[in-house]
């Protein structure tokens, strides 16, 4: 389509509408909803990545110290630990330490009931914590550190040491499978849908030159530019998309600031927010997805049903 017949194709593209509008709206609707649901799947793969962010920002390892361990090596050690790749910061938790977030992590009652039962004593021992910064790669640490003989030298129990250092192993394999999961079939749905957006903007074009046939060729006869001809087609086909990605944005934006706030209220233990940048990114991305299927689906169409 050429700058000169923008108003003819314009012109064209309202007076198909006002013929097939059911064709019309059928497109729009299919374009809507194809749009919002990868909009939601991908704010809901936003909100999940933020949440299992939150709980891999938590893994951490725990080093377990015998009590008898000389506090200089155990200093030394930490030292060393700090040094090595992927290590954030390494904190030492004194016996007393591990003690009293044992209590503060219990209701009232049973912590209470816990450390009566201790008549005093303490039994925790006290621990390296070491944090990551990628906690995807907790699993090779903490086996370095069981083989580390350094390690074993302080550890509580130097004939196991692997015994003495804690990390959630399958806990924490399973969070990370779980997210790999989540981004891979995001990424699916997101392609599927859009083709299935790209299809039937394809169809309803081609149904589209199918009704006009005769039309179109009475103006090849009086020697119409292809251009000239295919100006409405591409009109239309972009036309329908944008309507359909401007309601997926709209529906998208009033389900996440009504929802999410109502979510937040009655889930307060987790978090559900969103940074803005993130949201106008996704809409503007759903707008050019729009576009996109407009412009090449009417492309395509006219390739291979046109024939001009």
């Amino acid at each position: 389509m050429v700058p000169s017949n923008f108003g003819y194709s314009l012109r064209e593209c309202g007076h198909h509408f006002r013929r097939n509008w059911t064709t019309v709206l059928g497109a729009v609707v299919t374009i809507f909803l194809s749009l919002f649901i990868i909009g939601l799947f991908v704010v809901a793969t936003v909100l999940v990545d933020s949440m299992l962010g939150g709980v891999e920002d938590q893994v951490t390892i725990q080093a377990f110290i015998s009590d008898d361990a000389d506090q200089t090596a155990v200093d030394a050690y930490r030292e060393t630990i700090e040094g090595w790749d992927n290590v954030e910061s390494v904190e030492y938790k004194t016996k007393d330490q591990a003690l009293e977030e044992f209590r503060t992590s219990m209701s009232n009652r049973n912590a209470a009931d816990a450390v009566t039962a201790l008549d005093g004593e303490n039994p925790l021992p006290a621990s390296l914590v070491i944090r990551m910064v990628d906690p995807s790669q907790v699993q090779s640490t903490a086996e370095r550190i069981m083989s580390d003989p350094d390690f074993a030298s302080i550890c509580d129990d130097p004939e196991n040491p692997a015994g003495d250092v804690q990390y959630g192993q399958g806990t924490v394999e399973r969070l990370f499978s779980v997210s790999v999961y989540i981004r891979i079939a995001a990424a699916a749905l997101v392609a599927l849908l859009t083709f299935v957006a790209f299809v039937f903007i394809n169809n309803t074009i081609r149904l589209a030159i199918t009704a006009r046939r005769r039309e179109i060729g009475i103006m090849r006869l009086v020697g119409a530019s292809n251009g000239f001809i295919r100006g409405p087609f591409i009109m239309e086909g972009t036309i329908e998309a944008i309507l359909g990605a401007l309601l997926a944005i709209a529906a998208l934006a009033a389900g996440v600031h009504t929802l999410l706030p109502a979510l937040a209220e009655n889930l307060s233990f987790l978090s559900f927010e969103i940074p803005p940048m993130t949201l106008y990114l996704t809409y503007a991305s759903l707008l050019g997805i729009g576009v996109l299927i407009g412009l090449f689906g009417s492309a395509i169409a006219m390739g291979r049903y046109l024939k001009v």
